[in-house]
């Protein structure tokens, strides 16, 4: 199997999801039995190359550490929904979204591309419209504040 960024994304999907449903306690170390499990998973054994799994921890470390700014900027672009009236994987799929968005270089097509893509494979062609609205007006309003976290 050839590692890629869609594929470490996928993975952190995977354990934000996870982590959703069950939280680690603080100072826990809940990569490691992530990495384990999701190797479980895998058809073939996956030899993760240490770039892509440093993307992928960055990424799930990012998200826990700024959880709290990232579910209000998502809260308040929700319209008539409430965070914890979403599915897990639409609610993961738009914390790395955000995370992304105001915490990377990454260019904001790039991440509303990736999200749309992860939540159609993990979830319904119908989260794809959801979930790429509220990444986009998100990124519209970053840019219009320069918002630079």
């Amino acid at each position: 199997m050839t590692v890629t960024r869609r594929q470490a994304r996928e993975w952190a999907i995977q354990m934000l999801t996870a982590m959703d449903l069950n939280p680690p306690d603080e100072g826990e170390d809940f990569l490691t039995p992530y990495w384990e499990e999701i190797s479980a998973l895998e058809e073939e054994p996956v030899k993760v190359p240490a770039r892509y799994r440093r993307f992928t921890e960055e990424r799930v470390l990012g998200v826990k550490e700024h959880l709290p700014e990232i579910d209000a900027k998502i809260g308040s672009h929700l319209a008539n929904w409430t965070l914890d009236r979403l599915g897990t994987v639409e609610r993961a799929v738009l914390r790395l979204g955000v995370w992304e968005l105001l915490y990377t270089d990454v260019p904001p097509a790039v991440v509303i591309n990736e999200a749309v893509d992860l939540v159609n494979w993990f979830s319904t062609p119908v989260s794809r419209a959801f979930v790429n609205g509220v990444l986009d007006r998100i990124a519209h309003e970053k840019n219009e504040k320069g918002d630079r976290q």
